[in-house]
């Protein structure tokens, strides 16, 4: 009579397997790492892109309410006093379309000691579109010395065109002014802009 076998422990070598991963399962888990992170980071990307634009055209718009502001409380100010310059005598209220037909405002402003004789206080003062920016020009005295020059600064950039139109007495509204017959300040001025983006603003400001 035989004897069975001794159990040795170890299993059948069909039912064997290795612990760990193997190459493919390594290269297949990196695989999708990757394109999680690459996901991730575009997605990161685009939020922060997103909320530059947002905050440079946020600028962009609060530059240009401070810009009609600034311009509505100028025109307000307008006075009825003519300037002597280089070239003789201007009158107080100028409005004439530049070599590009973009409109260039001068006028006469009120000061802290405005009166309608000649050697007043007051300024100068004057408004155009240069190199895609709106720019607001300052003269040192209402009467301006041969080669008296204005000080510019620019106010809003981004912008392509520049209109300006003045309401005469018979509700038309003009691209050039003075107008004969008509005072030397207009009863109201349209504004209107062009955007680099094709965007139009326009603003009626009613000055008496």
């Amino acid at each position: 009579m035989t004897s069975a076998p001794a159990a040795t422990g170890l299993a059948p070598a069909g039912r064997c397997r290795r612990a760990g991963f193997t190459l493919i399962e390594l290269l297949v888990a990196l695989s999708i790492l990757a394109l999680l992170s690459l996901l991730g980071y575009r997605a990161v990307v685009s939020l922060t892109d997103a909320e530059v634009r947002l905050t440079a055209e946020t600028a962009h718009w609060r530059a240009l309410d401070m810009l009609f502001m600034r311009l509505e409380a100028d025109l307000r100010q307008a006075q009825p006093r003519a300037v002597r310059s280089a070239v003789g005598a201007e009158p107080p209220w100028v409005l004439v379309p530049d070599l590009d037909g973009n409109a260039e405002a001068r006028f006469s402003r009120a000061g802290p000691e405005m009166t309608l004789e000649a050697g007043s206080a007051g300024q100068r003062i004057g408004y155009r579109l240069r190199d895609g920016a709106v720019e607001v020009l300052y003269w040192p005295y209402l009467d301006a010395a041969p080669g008296t020059a204005p000080t510019a600064y620019a106010l809003v950039e981004g912008v392509r065109k520049l209109a300006i139109a003045c309401l005469d007495s018979t509700g038309s509204w003009r691209d050039r002014w003075p107008v004969a017959g008509e005072p030397a300040v207009p009863r109201a001025v349209r504004v209107e802009l062009t955007l680099a983006g094709g965007e139009t603003v326009e603003r009626w400001l009613v000055l008496r």
